[in-house]
């Protein structure tokens, strides 16, 4: 068999999916690596396709997944349906804890998702129940948005403390210190503090904006244990 892949919309930020496997003896064996989020049932489903008529029964072993978010969720119905359709015992175990978090507010055993228990008809869950699970799984879509946000505005910063301990023979910790501190004074979010200083550098420099330069002097004075300077 062939690995499948699928890209993100934050190729190079996010880990792509990659599902390799192996066939002996009528068992099939999957292993996909990297994040079970947008594209996730794309790529298995080009997997799935590949496996030979004869196959008795589909183990998947989910050690290298670190990451998954609700859209992880139509990876195992693909899974299922597989199972239903070619009537084929499927399992997927082996979960790190991050995704296991995520099966456990959806209802799910962690320990194999796809086992006869959990996919027998069950009573219906109470109004309160199926709402507190809402908002588990909003406030999970938020968590994941906010660690996006995190991972795509990391390079500026890096390169903004960077630019800091070059300039003010500063370590990065003070670095860091004096981008949050600037950030806190102007009411200015980090990753446009960080923006800002990078833009202030390089052949084509731009200035920060007043108020933010002034919260920027302040921060790096406040590391010097000097007076602030005047803006």
């Amino acid at each position: 068999m062939t690995s499948a892949a699928a890209r993100t919309p934050l190729a190079g930020r996010l880990d792509a999916l990659v599902i390799d496997g192996r066939v002996d003896a009528g068992r099939a064996v999957l292993t996909p690596r990297g994040e079970l989020v947008h594209g996730c049932a794309g790529t298995l489903a080009g997997t799935l396709a590949e496996l030979p008529a004869d196959i008795r029964r589909v183990e998947v072993d989910m050690t290298g997944v670190t990451f998954m978010d609700t859209a992880g969720l139509q990876f195992l119905e693909l899974l299922d349906d597989y199972s239903r359709y070619h009537r084929t015992p499927v399992r997927a175990v082996r979960w790190n804890e991050q995704p296991r978090r995520i099966l456990e507010l959806a209802g799910l055993d962690p320990t194999d998702p796809l086992s006869s228990a959990v996919l027998a008809p069950r009573p219906a869950a109470s109004s309160v129940v199926v709402l507190e699970r809402a908002q588990q799984l909003q406030l999970l879509q938020e968590e994941v948005q906010q660690l996006r946000h995190a991972i795509a505005s990391r390079p500026v910063i890096d390169q903004a403390r960077g630019i800091l301990m070059a300039t003010h023979a500063c370590t990065s910790d003070e670095a860091w210190t004096i981008l949050r501190e600037a950030s806190q004074l102007s009411n200015t979010k980090l990753r446009t503090v960080a923006a800002a200083v990078t833009a202030s550098t390089g052949t084509d420099p731009s200035p920060p904006p007043a108020e933010l330069r002034g919260a920027l002097r302040t921060a790096i004075a406040r590391r010097r244990h000097d007076p602030p300077g005047r803006p």
